[in-house]
């Protein structure tokens, strides 16, 4: 189900019977509902995460609840330990511990590997 947000760009729901998750547009990056910036790393594949561990504690996953349904571009990657996570376009999407607030992207190019999700992807 798709809505808009006033000011903010496209807003779109995710659901799964346990949560809801939402992502937006917000200054050109996809966020959550919350305004938490998104991010790829480089070393996934198509739907697969090549996170975990350590990797997964400073990166943690946008989790999808275990019934959550592909949504348009979005679907739904089974982890390594069984969890699920929200991929857009069947990459795998994170957020970065050392994003303190709403809005930051300290995350950007981070080891070369870790960027944004720009709007327009």
């Amino acid at each position: 189900m798709k809505s808009f947000a006033a000011g903010i760009g496209l807003a779109l729901t995710l659901v799964g019977a346990a949560s809801a998750q939402s992502v937006a547009h917000n200054n050109g990056l996809l966020t959550d509902a919350g305004g938490r910036v998104l991010y790829t790393f480089d070393k996934d594949e198509a739907g697969k995460s090549n996170c975990s561990g350590q990797c997964a504690v400073n990166w943690p996953p946008f989790a999808a609840a275990a019934d959550s349904k592909a949504a348009g571009d979005y679907s739904v990657v089974a982890r390594e330990d069984g969890a699920k996570q929200w991929a857009l376009k069947g990459r795998p999407l994170y957020y970065f511990v050392g994003d303190a607030k709403p809005g930051d992207s300290n995350g950007e190019g981070k080891l070369g590997l870790w960027h944004t999700v720009k709007a327009a992807q």
